[in-house]
């Protein structure tokens, strides 16, 4: 087995493994009894969408993936910052 055959293999494994963590976090995104775990499962989401984008980008060989999963990454933090924020104080601005 070559080595381009193996990097094909691990990629397509990890892809796989990251869609089922991507299913586990939107059914508990869904059902999370609190909004607490809705935010974690959020944050859990765009963290796994990211690692999905980096994979492809690993697996295809190419830096754009790389500069997108970056913009993901920004975006989501942002975001799990100002849902945080919300639910602490009902309010995101000051």
């Amino acid at each position: 087995m070559s080595a381009q055959q193996i990097l094909a293999w691990s990629t397509l494994a990890a892809q796989a493994m990251l869609a089922l963590a991507m299913a586990l976090a939107v059914f508990r995104m869904i059902r999370g009894p609190r909004a607490q775990d809705r935010v974690l499962a959020f944050d859990k989401l765009y963290l796994v969408a990211m690692l999905l984008i980096l994979t492809e980008g690993i697996a295809r060989g190419t830096k754009l993936y790389f500069e997108a999963a970056l913009i993901v990454a920004l975006l989501g933090f942002v975001s799990t910052v100002a849902m945080a924020r919300f639910l602490l104080r009902g309010e995101v601005i000051e």
